[in-house]
């Protein structure tokens, strides 16, 4: 009978020391929208301060999906000094808004920095580098910047992403 009580208690014991010890216990936390918010918004202010040093304006987007896979995310934008150019007698003009969030759709599809993916644009894509993806604990960061050349906008977009990272 004492074997058998001993038995049971290390098999329980075991069994709660598993439990505890699962990927479920220990999985981080989420992102809480008012961490993202505070974070996306000091992301955003040093993106407009980069700009402003390379001397280029345009169209900041920051986002954080949670996850393994993305389907769904928050995200801001600013305009940092236009959010257009308008149309000429030979140019038909950018929608750089458009242009920001085609760079993040894409690395939200290819999981790459915009512009490097090892396939060609789809339709809504431009195949433009400016973006950034990161994978952090609990999801993705996407950051794009459109509006200046492509190194520039990379580099406002990297602007943006060591805020977040520090941040999330």
């Amino acid at each position: 009978m004492k074997r058998s009580q001993l038995a049971m208690v290390m098999i329980l014991v075991i069994g709660f020391a598993a439990v505890g010890m699962s990927p479920a216990a220990s999985a981080p936390k989420p992102v809480s929208a008012k961490k993202f918010s505070a974070a996306a918004d000091a992301a955003l202010t040093a993106m407009k301060k980069r700009a402003a040093e390379l001397k280029v304006g345009g169209v900041a987007v920051v986002a954080y999906a949670e996850g393994d896979k993305i389907e769904g995310w928050t995200s801001k934008m600013a305009v940092v000094g236009r959010m257009k150019d308008e149309p000429s007698a030979t140019a038909k003009g950018n929608n750089l808004v458009g242009s920001a969030y085609s760079k993040a759709a894409e690395m939200a599809d290819t999981l790459e920095n915009s512009g490097t993916a090892k396939r060609a644009p789809m339709t809504g894509e431009f195949g433009w580098q400016g973006g950034l993806v990161i994978r952090v604990k609990t999801g993705y960061l996407i950051v794009a910047f459109s509006g200046g050349k492509s190194e520039d906008d990379v580099e406002v977009s990297r602007s943006g992403v060591e805020v977040l990272k520090g941040a999330l």
